[in-house]
């Protein structure tokens, strides 16, 4: 089961650059990476005054006879970013603002080439994006004394990792953590001529100026995740609700001193032996995020996925906390910080009794399903293969025999 609150993506303002910005005479691609269920903006540097809307185009590779349409032909499709989900289906998770391409939860298999241009098939401007993989990536803890990947040098190629810039510390008024993430990038003479670069003969790993022989070699290369605690003081803010504060004047009068939560608090009830993933309200991959339950803090250096195989309780790279087969310890609340604040709880009760309705969309009934299915091809190839095994012992002996 999933619970998720999302905020819409937002967009700033921006001022008339298409009367300063003139168009390039020959379609060059500006490259960009970006980590996977990250969402972000791919803006329309230049267009004629005259166009009054622009059309988006994907192509998985240059020249490719396969071309997607990722907007209508008047520049308009609207999509939220709350009703977008990870797996979902690639045309539904674009939207159109501004002229701009909003990609929400972007996929590895987003990589490619979009290009902004009109209904006409004509381009103005065009980007070379990469969605590298989070599977594969390798978190360094830097209070363990753990160092980041070497370069790696193969020849006249150089294959290194760009860090991003730390994020603030998750948590504040006692030890957090912040981290950074890192993409893998290479140096190479060989690249295409017609990709733009930041850096002269520098790429992301999986651009498309990168030839294949050389995308080889950088293959082993994945993201990294680099972390480290902090400390920082919390902003002394003083804000009740109208109706909560209701509530407390109704309690005081009656002698008692009420609770108040910090936080806005939402209720569940589990079943007992099924998963749960929980997100974080307003959070995105590149945010700090941080959980705690009750009192006590889920530090990544313990509980980020792939620490260790065997967790049953684990966050993972796009700061959702997963629960898998939940027991009757698992109940208590659950705090969500973002960005060094206190955003949210969420009280968690686990039951033994009551119907829960089997559905494949349960990662644990999907994993049962694959288990009995795999079992089955096992015993079937084992019968088959018992069974050939005596016919060859048959004609075997019926061949010596003749």
């Amino acid at each position: 089961m999933r619970l998720a609150l999302t905020t819409a993506f937002e967009i700033v303002e921006k001022e008339n650059i298409f009367q300063k910005t003139p168009c390039p005479a020959f379609l060059m691609f500006e490259n960009a990476a970006y980590l996977a269920d990250m969402s972000f903006e791919l803006p329309c540097h230049c267009k004629p005054e005259e166009v009054p809307a622009v059309v988006w185009f994907y192509q998985k590779h240059l020249g490719s006879s396969h071309t997607k349409v990722l907007t209508d032909f008047d520049g308009r499709v609207l999509t939220e970013a709350a009703q977008v989900r990870v797996g979902s289906d690639m045309l539904t998770r674009f939207s159109i603002r501004m002229f701009s391409l909003l990609v929400f939860r972007a996929q590895p298999e987003d990589s490619g080439l979009y290009f902004c241009g009109t209904r006409k098939g004509d381009y103005f401007y065009a980007y070379d994006v990469d969605i590298q993989n989070s599977e594969g990536m390798v978190a360094t803890f830097q209070d363990e004394g753990q160092e980041p990947f070497a370069d790696e040098y193969y020849g006249h190629l150089h294959v290194f990792t760009t860090f991003w810039e730390w994020t603030p510390c998750d948590r504040c008024g006692v030890r957090g953590e912040q981290w950074r993430i890192g993409l893998c990038y290479l140096q190479s003479p060989d690249l295409s001529p017609r990709y733009l670069k930041a850096v002269p003969d520098v790429v992301s790993c999986g651009s498309r100026a990168v030839p294949r022989k050389l995308q080889t070699k950088a293959r082993h290369h994945t993201p990294e995740l680099l972390v480290r605690s902090c400390v920082v003081p919390c902003e002394k803010t003083k804000t009740i609700r109208e109706g909560v504060l209701a509530i407390i004047n109704y309690v005081s009068k009656v002698g008692s001193r009420p609770w108040v939560p910090q936080v806005s608090i939402q209720f569940h009830q589990q079943r007992l032996g099924h998963g749960l993933i929980i997100s974080c309200p307003g959070a995105r991959p590149e945010h700090a995020v941080a959980w705690d339950k009750d009192r006590q803090h889920l530090y990544r250096t313990q509980y980020l996925k792939g620490v260790n195989r065997s967790m049953r309780v684990f966050i993972d790279h796009g700061n959702q906390l997963h629960i898998r087969f939940t027991q009757l310890d698992d109940r208590g609340i659950y705090y969500c910080w973002r960005q060094g604040v206190r955003v949210a709880g969420f009280r968690l009760g686990v039951t033994s009794r009551g119907r829960y309705p089997a559905s494949l969309s349960d990662p644990e009934t999907r994993s049962a399903v694959e288990l009995t299915l795999i079992g089955y091809l096992f015993i079937t190839a084992v019968f088959v293969t018992i069974h050939l095994c005596r016919c060859c012992c048959y004609l075997f002996q019926t061949l010596l025999q003749s």
